[in-house]
Formats: structure tokens, C-alpha cells, sequence
């Protein structure tokens, strides 16, 4: 085993190693099932949408320029023509001075450009419509090709489809779409003091934490996640251990074994794995500094810290995004598309120049600020993950921030 391969990369450069992994290659699904999924090619219009101009709201179809200067107390007069079916296209053109009644979703007969709402109106009788509002041209109209021109991407590649694209899917009758496969991802946890959670413990054990939180990370980051249980502090154990995750996975994370020490055993399984390739162990982030990553062809072992807290903290930052990455979200580790808010922070916190540090805070809402309190605490306690709401980046450049600097804490 090497015992100099302790070569700590900044967070940059441990994503670079990362983008060397390629996105997870794409099937079809109908459309009515791909919430959640990304879209792995662009989704070209079949078609216009609309089809043809339609109104947005219930009244008169006009042409703009019939009702210019109109207002309550100068009121247009136009003579209606008829009303517009809903189901089809009028049999007739609108002429200067004339209007029709249409409801919401009517095509626009020819000569008309905009549509006045019928609050804005009243009938006279006889045909006659009183305009109490002057409009500009294509008001309260969606314009043919509005939503989607024939021919042209719809939605691109790279999108997560929510209930809104499937919207827009169904409208242009677009049955099936292409998306990146789910990555599916193998957790396993080491160390001889961990048992399983069914059991109680004894003084020197701990249940085993990390298995069902790094799964959960991993589900919610759109991956199906399995795990495989405990593995003793055994070279030949771990070895086999992942060699078996391997084969079902894409992404195996290993927690505890990471860190330089004499029972940390991650390194040298992985060298005894055929084909697999030690990409670095170190990235200058706090927590986390001991980070593992290898690759097998385009499978990515990764060796979190065995700290609850620090695990998680990992996850989240490179971890997650990592899977979102896999599953085709090729901007996934870009933070400022995070859930994030910024706050002022309430005391001053430190720092090491030459490392990200995540800070753990938790936000709240006084005299009308939003602050945020940094959530100190060893990296071993499971409270500091319960009490923060997100995590405060503090830069490699910087030697800490002042009490009162506006941060942006990005959510769990």
C-alpha cells in the first residue's frame, strides 16, 4: 500500500477530477412517468403552441388601433359582429370598428390583435359594445408559437422535469422523452465498533449511522441506493466488500477508513481491486479533509469521513451534486443555482486560509433580518446537523468572516 499518496487538492480541482466521470447513459420513459428524471437529449417542437393566436381571457376580440384612447370617461363604440366558438376558428373578418365576443382559449378571428376584457365593456343593445379601456396590440392574447415554434428545442437537455415540463409535454403530445439513467449507488459503512441499529450498545460501540443517512443524501439527490451493511476493519473484508458493490453500483461510498491512520484500510483495498484507480485521497475542505476518490472504468468509489456530521456535511457539498452530475445535471455543482438565502451572519467565525470551510448555521428572522448563527460543534455530534438549516461557505483565501457580513447559506 502507498503510504504517500496524501496529495490534497482544492475543492476546484477535486470537481475537475470528478467532471472526468461521465453522465450515466439515457432510456426512454413515457412522459407521464419522468417527473423527477433529466432530460438526457433537447425536446424539439413537433409544432406551434398554440396552434393559432388565442385569447387569454373572456370579452371582445378587437383590433387595438379601434379602441385607441379608449377610457372611462371617453368610451369607444364597436359594433359586434357575433361570438367566437371555442372549438373552432371564425368564419368571418373582423372590419375597422368591429368586435366579437370570445372566451378564454378562442382563436382570434382575422382583423383583430388583442382582447378586452369583458369588465371592461358593457352591451348597449343592437349589437352595440361600449370600450371603457384602450388596448395595445396583442393584450391579453397568446400568440401563435407563444410557447413552442415548430422545429425549435422546447426544453434542452439537462433539465430536471417537473410537473410543469410534463405540462407542456402533454400540450405538444409528446408521449415519450429520453432521460439520464438513475445513477444507483452502494453505501457501505467500517469499523469494529459499529453495530447494527437493531442492536444496543455497549460502552465502545455505536449504532451505525452513516449507512441510512448517506442513503437518504443519495435518494435525494435522484439516485437508488442500497446498503450493504457493516464491514470489519479487515483488508480482505473491505476488499471484497467493495468489489461486490461494484458490481451492481455506479457510485460506491465507503464511510470511516479514510483518515491517515494505521487501521485505515481504504486505500489499500481499493489498490487490490482489479481495474481500479486511485484518483487522490485529501481536498482541502473543512469537514472532510480526508476524501477519498477512485475510479473503476467510469464507477467512482469515494472514502467519506467516518464522523456522522462531517459525512453528511461531504454529501452535501460534493457528494450530492456529484449524483445529480451522473444523473445528466451538468451544471449541478454551479452553488449560486442552490437553495440558497443570503443572511448576516451573528458572530465572528475562523477559518485556515487554504481551505473551504462549510460552516453549519441555522437562520432565523430578527428585527427584520435574516441571520444566521453558526452552529458550533464536534464533528462526531449528530445535534449540529438537527439545529443548523444549511451551511455558510467560508473561502480558502479568507482567515474567517466577521460578525455582521452577509453570507449565503446554502440549504440542506
Amino acid at each position: 500500500m502507498k503510504k504517500d499518496f496524501f496529495n490534497v487538492l482544492s475543492v476546484q480541482e477535486f470537481i475537475e477530477q470528478l467532471h472526468a466521470f461521465s453522465p450515466l447513459p439515457s432510456h426512454t420513459v413515457p412522459f407521464e412517468t419522468s417527473a423527477g428524471c433529466m432530460l438526457a437529449e433537447d425536446i424539439i417542437a413537433p409544432e406551434d403552441l398554440p396552434l393559432a393566436s388565442r385569447s387569454c381571457m373572456d370579452g371582445y376580440a378587437i383590433n387595438a388601433s379601434s379602441v385607441f384612447g379608449a377610457s372611462e370617461a371617453n368610451p369607444a363604440y364597436l359594433e359586434s359582429v357575433g361570438d367566437i366558438d371555442i372549438e373552432k376558428p371564425a368564419s368571418f373578418t373582423l372590419q375597422s370598428g368591429e368586435c366579437a365576443g370570445i372566451v378564454t382559449g378562442g382563436i382570434l378571428p382575422e382583423g383583430s390583435d388583442a382582447v378586452v376584457m369583458v369588465e371592461h365593456t358593457e352591451s348597449l343593445g343592437a349589437g352595440t359594445v361600449e370600450i371603457r379601456k384602450s388596448l395595445a396590440p396583442f393584450e391579453n392574447v397568446m400568440l401563435k408559437g407563444e410557447d413552442a415554434t415548430t422545429g425549435n428545442p422546447v426544453l434542452t437537455a439537462g433539465t430536471r422535469i417537473r410537473p410543469q415540463e410534463i405540462g407542456i409535454l402533454a400540450a405538444l403530445g409528446i408521449l415519450e422523452v429520453p432521460v439520464n439513467n438513475a445513477p444507483r449507488v452502494g453505501i457501505i459503512s467500517t469499523g469494529d465498533e459499529l453495530i447494527p441499529v437493531s442492536e444496543k450498545p455497549v460502552v465502545g460501540q455505536v449504532r451505525d449511522v452513516n449507512s441510512y443517512t448517506l442513503a437518504a443524501c443519495a435518494r435525494q439527490a435522484g439516485a437508488a441506493a442500497t446498503t450493504y451493511g457493516l464491514v470489519e476493519d479487515n483488508l480482505e473484508s473491505l476488499k471484497n466488500a467493495l468489489e461486490n458493490a461494484l458490481k451492481d453500483n455506479d457510485v460506491v461510498f465507503l464511510s470511516g477508513g479514510s483518515s491517515v491512520g494505521v487501521r485505515d484500510l481504504t486505500v489499500g483495498a481499493i489498490e487490490q481491486i482489479e481495474g481500479a484507480e486511485l484518483i487522490n485521497h485529501g481536498v482541502a475542505i473543512s469537514p472532510g479533509k480526508p476524501l477519498i476518490l477512485a475510479k473503476c472504468g467510469n464507477k467512482a468509489i469515494w472514502g467519506l469521513p467516518g464522523q456522522v456530521a462531517s459525512a453528511q456535511v461531504v454529501m452535501f457539498v460534493l457528494g450530492m451534486p456529484f449524483l445529480r452530475y451522473l444523473g445528466g445535471d451538468v451544471q449541478a455543482f454551479d452553488q449560486s443555482r442552490w437553495a440558497s438565502k443570503p443572511a448576516v451572519l451573528s458572530r465572528n467565525v475562523a477559518s485556515k486560509p487554504g481551505r473551504e470551510d462549510y460552516v453549519r448555521v441555522s437562520v432565523s428572522e430578527i428585527n427584520g433580518k435574516t441571520v444566521a448563527t453558526p452552529v458550533l460543534g464536534k464533528s462526531g455530534l449528530l445535534k449540529t446537523m438537527l439545529q443548523a438549516d444549511g451551511v455558510a461557505r467560508i473561502g480558502a483565501d479568507s482567515e474567517g468572516i466577521y460578525e455582521g457580513t452577509t453570507v449565503d447559506v446554502l440549504f440542506f
